[in-house]
């Protein structure tokens, strides 16, 4: 069957030197896996492939996964930058055995990873963050070149399944 999920994320933007702030085009999400049968595996996702990454465990190596990035945007107002994905991905009912857990369309601890870029006016230098659902909130990250507050975590980003 195929699924898709909505991610949304919104972040606050310090008052600082502008940096250029943008989605780097990648995504990690937690999806049970239909091709290794394990639940809450990490799958990447980059803008323009045509398959997921599955990064598998110790028994059964990284694969490939039918998904991709859907659609996507990023917009900013005021204070605040929004990002928007829709991952679309293939799913179909197993059961884990190591785990002895059935499969979910969307697992049951879901967890996203947003990969951000920046340019630092200061130095001339590209640099990449990260902001995920995992984080104790509030969160921020800051320029690995001058030190400038980029971005405010204050809320997870949100996870809904479309269908």
């Amino acid at each position: 069957m195929l699924r898709s999920i909505e991610v949304k994320t919104v972040l606050a933007l310090p008052a600082s030197p502008f940096h250029n702030l943008h989605w780097r085009g990648r995504l990690a999400l937690s999806l049970d896996c239909f091709v290794c049968q394990r639940v809450d595996r990490t799958t990447i996702f980059e803008l323009g492939a045509e398959r997921a990454v599955c990064s598998g465990d110790k028994e059964t190596a990284q694969h490939y996964t039918a998904g991709r990035i859907a659609a996507f945007d990023h917009t900013i107002e005021g204070e605040q930058t929004r990002l928007r994905a829709v991952v679309d991905y293939w799913w179909a009912p197993f059961h884990d055995a190591k785990r002895d857990q059935p499969a979910a369309a969307i697992t049951r601890t879901p967890w996203v990873r947003h990969y951000l870029g920046y340019y630092c006016p200061e130095q001339q230098e590209s640099g990449e963050l990260s902001t995920q659902t995992n984080l104790v909130r509030p969160a921020s990250g800051s320029c690995e070149h001058c030190s400038a507050p980029i971005i405010e975590s204050h809320e997870a980003p949100h996870i809904r399944l479309l269908t």
